[in-house]
């Protein structure tokens, strides 16, 4: 590691002798008679003050010998005991350093006088540049204390990372290990709940399955993926319970989701229903009615969310971790926002009132149980006015037993203050209140509680489920139709920025700072993905850059600037905005933006599956991290991007140029091809722009 070398002034002016040394040494050579006759002499010819002035100048700067002066002593040959006797050379001599030295002090405080009101007057200029180049020596110190950190793990961490040896790895999540979870205990579903600690990552690469082949740009990988990259088996498919999972064809090496499908257009109509069910003409009227996002729990393989998609409505589709035939795997394949979670234990990362909609067809949950705990968590999820739309044969049950779970359900629903809109075969459509005064109205003991101030977690991170109704008190309670419709929702106006602690100048200037930032990107990286890669096979999409990347995560989302620029540029992506738990809590915002995101701690895996994204971007992520009292490495961090990445996949990061350096040097022990560039607008910072290779597993090592 380079450091910038600081080198002092060695040396100085040395004065070797004095017209007093002089005069001193001619004196030796007198006997006492004649040196007081050339004393009268000298006494006699030349006044008291002038000598001073020719003696003081130079005595000043040295010292009183150690011998006694011949000229301070009296005649007997003993010194006199007052050093300023009136009259003597020697005493005038004395009171002459003493006033001379006085006034040296005096000068002396002056200046520190002078120089401590200087200090303090400095201008606002110049104290910004004092604590501009402070930030730099802290964030230096960061980089290098990072690097003693990485260097302290051993020679291990000097050399390339190895793969990972076993074929599972392919598909391996962390965190979610359903043997060992059963092994503690977990059963009826909370197998498949998240549980992260030590040990729960692989510090290796994880290699891609055998015959994987790079997917097919959008919108054409929306319909058409290819079999190996997923873990899935034509039985899976065909016997699957859902019936957005039987939408698809498989043929030879594909998965089909083509419009040409028979059962492709049972989507469509599936949607028209509920737009009618609303009471609305068409699902295109969604927008109008206050929907933009949408949780799709247990979404099938996203056919529902790939319909929606081309009329402005986005839809992130969660399920449960698998191990094979994964529904997010095949979803995120797709070019579709998915990630793993789970209603069995707690609550999920997303803030309260986040969702225009929740929709649930077939999707597993029973709803009636740990008493309707999972439908407390639906209502904290869904803004006022959003929509709980549900598809089950139990909505239309005929035995005892299902009748009885149906009607709990249902007067459930109503003591969290949903109304029944609609009812047809076996969906279900309830809307929440709007009105907090619903909840006062209701027979006491009818229904679960509000939550007190201190349960009513805004943004939660995985906690216990909670029985209580949340986000009462939160300033963001504004019904769905009184917020403006997509894409006005994307620019917040001046009282919902209020509700969010920001003002219109910062989201302006956040705004204009992205927009410049996604040219740059852009220009940066289609002439070195296109001249690599010119044409796929298969590939029948726009020029570019209209599709050259699809599924991008934001690591470090801030406001979703990241996401509003690309959007407004055209770009046809979906942004997974990522919060750190260890930064500030904008994920609020960027959910009543239209966007999508999560909280999350980057000491821990992600919830999904490698391979999962085209882009990751961070900016300023290692700054917010290396401030924290880690529980994980730079490496760590970097292991965990390149499971999250598809083989071929970009990352940027921007950051401080100490650590970006630092992160650079890194990027060879992960095999990625990396290049540092520096930002013209900004010499503090630099980015990192590397490309994960595509390294195909061969036979020998899946065996």
């Amino acid at each position: 590691m380079s450091r910038p070398l600081h080198r002092g002034i060695s040396g100085g002016v040395r004065i070797s002798g004095s017209n007093d040394d002089l005069w001193d040494s001619q004196m030796k050579d007198k006997t006492d008679k004649e040196k007081e006759d050339y004393l009268d002499k000298t006494r006699a010819s030349t006044p008291d003050n002038s000598y001073l002035s020719l003696r003081f100048p130079f005595r000043v700067f040295f010292s009183e010998t150690s011998s006694p002066s011949k000229y301070a002593a009296t005649e007997n040959g003993l010194h006199s005991s007052d050093p300023f006797t009136i009259g003597s050379p020697r005493s005038r001599q004395k009171l002459a350093m003493f006033l001379l030295r006085l006034s040296l002090a005096l000068i002396v405080i002056l200046a520190l006088t002078g120089s401590f009101w200087w200090t303090i007057s400095i201008s606002t200029t110049s104290r910004g540049q004092i604590i501009h180049n402070y930030r730099r020596l802290q964030e230096q110190l960061v980089s290098d204390l990072w690097d003693i950190g990485e260097l302290s793990l051993g020679s291990s961490k000097t050399k390339e990372v190895d793969f990972c040896p076993e074929e599972e790895s392919e598909n391996y999540v962390p965190c979610f290990n359903v043997t060992e979870n059963l092994a503690l205990g977990y059963s009826k579903g909370d197998e498949n709940d998240r549980q992260c600690g030590k040990g729960s990552r692989q510090n290796c690469l994880v290699l891609p399955p055998l015959n994987y082949r790079i997917p097919l740009r959008w919108p054409t990988g929306r319909d058409v993926i290819w079999v190996s990259n997923v873990k899935i088996t034509a039985q899976e498919v065909l016997s699957s319970g859902s019936f957005t999972k039987r939408m698809m064809m498989l043929e030879e090496d594909q998965i089909s989701f083509r419009s040409a499908s028979l059962m492709f257009d049972g989507v469509e109509d599936y949607s028209h229903q509920i737009a009618e069910m609303i009471g609305l003409r068409n699902e295109s009227n969604f927008i109008q009615a206050g929907v933009r996002t949408i949780l799709d729990i247990g979404c099938g393989y996203g056919s529902f969310g790939a319909h929606l998609f081309s009329k402005q409505l986005l839809t992130m589709c969660i399920a449960n971790y698998e191990a094979s035939g994964s529904q997010v795997q095949l979803t995120l394949e797709r070019g579709l926002p998915a990630m793993i979670g789970s209603f069995t234990l707690k609550q999920l990362p997303y803030p309260s009132l986040s969702f225009d909609m929740l929709h649930c067809a077939r999707c597993g949950i029973d709803w009636d149980q740990k008493d309707g705990i999972f439908l407390v968590e639906a209502d904290r999820l869904l803004r006022p006015g959003g929509y709980f739309v549900w598809t089950s044969p139990l909505t239309n049950a005929r035995n005892k037993e299902n009748i009885k779970r149906w009607n709990f359900i249902r007067d459930f629903a109503e003591n969290l203050c949903w109304k029944l809109v609609s009812q047809e075969e076996e969906t279900v459509v309830w809307s929440k209140t709007d009105k907090k005064s619903c909840y006062s109205s209701r027979k006491p003991g009818s229904g679960p509680s509000l939550c007190s101030k201190s349960h009513d977690v805004e943004s939660p991170h995985y906690r216990p489920l909670q029985a209580c109704i949340a986000g009462t008190q939160s300033r963001r309670w504004i019904p769905i139709r009184e917020r403006a419709t997509w894409p006005s929702r994307s620019h917040l106006n001046k009282n919902e920025l209020a509700a969010h602690g920001s003002s219109l100048e910062d989201f302006a200037e956040d705004g204009e700072r992205w927009k410049a930032a996604v040219t740059n990107y852009w220009s940066l990286l289609s002439p070195i993905i296109f001249s690599d890669h010119p044409k796929r096979p298969g590939d029948e999409d726009p020029s570019p850059p209209y599709n050259m990347l699809r599924n991008v995560l934001d690591m470090n989302a801030h406001f979703g600037g990241l996401n509003s620029a690309l959007l407004e540029t055209g770009k046809s992506v979906w942004v997974m905005n990522v919060v750190p738990t260890s930064g500030p809590n904008y994920l609020p915002m960027i959910l009543d933006r239209g966007f999508v995101g999560v909280l999350h701690d980057w000491c821990e895996a992600f919830p999904t599956y490698p391979r999962s994204y085209d882009l990751v971007h961070a900016d300023g992520l290692l700054t917010l991290e290396a401030s924290q009292q880690r529980r994980c490495t730079l490496l760590d961090l970097f292991l965990e991007i390149d499971r999250l990445l598809r083989p071929e996949g970009w990352v940027i990061l921007r950051d401080s140029a100490a650590l970006i350096e630092s992160s650079r040097a890194l990027t060879a022990k992960l095999k990625w091809d990396a290049r540092v560039v520096d930002i013209e607008s900004n010499s503090e910072e630099k980015l990192l722009v590397c490309q994960k290779p595509f390294i195909k597993r061969q036979a020998s090592q899946s065996s």
